[in-house]
């Protein structure tokens, strides 16, 4: 077989139908679409249109909200930190920030930041940079010999804008 032979099997691909192309096509003069009306025309728009009835969409309720600030933090537990230091995907006495974890496989992307929580135990010191932690957190990690230093932004999403320190 030679790449100038290959083609699909029989039957793979169908003509489109060429509508509006005379009485004998079958789909000739009003193309199938058939007679008067605003659906006749072209560029029509009236999804969710009932008849005049009340549409769907606006008979149910509006429900929730959505919060401009609320923030999309990866949560780590010091466990799982510990696991990547035994693994050596982190370095012992490291400072461990977001772009550390997404390198050693942790988190999989940025989003707003990080957020530390003290599940699981830590043995090794490190010094954390991260977004958020938990009090039980910043206790294992201080435990440990290492230390936390936690930057948020004010109330609104970290993205792109300059942190505030907190120690």
């Amino acid at each position: 077989m030679k790449l100038n032979e290959l083609r699909d099997n029989d039957g793979a691909t169908k003509n489109r139908m060429r509508v509006g192309r005379g009485i004998g096509s079958g789909k000739g003069k009003t193309a199938g679409r058939g007679v008067k009306g605003q659906k006749a025309r072209t560029g029509v728009s009236i999804k969710g249109f009932e008849g005049g009835q009340m549409p769907l969409h606006r008979r149910l309720p509006k429900r929730g909200f959505n919060n401009l600030y609320s923030t999309d933090l990866n949560e780590v537990n010091l466990g799982r930190v510990q696991q990547a230091v035994d693994a050596g995907r982190i370095e012992a006495g490291a400072t461990v920030t977001v772009e550390t974890l997404i390198a050693a496989g942790i988190c999989a992307r940025a989003r707003d930041g990080v957020k530390l929580l003290g599940v699981g135990e830590l043995t090794t010191k490190l010094t954390f940079e991260v977004t958020r932690a938990s009090k039980s957190a910043i206790e294992g990690v201080e435990k440990a010999g290492g230390a936390v230093t936690v930057t948020y932004g004010d109330g609104v999403s970290t993205r792109g804008k300059p942190a505030r320190v907190v120690a």
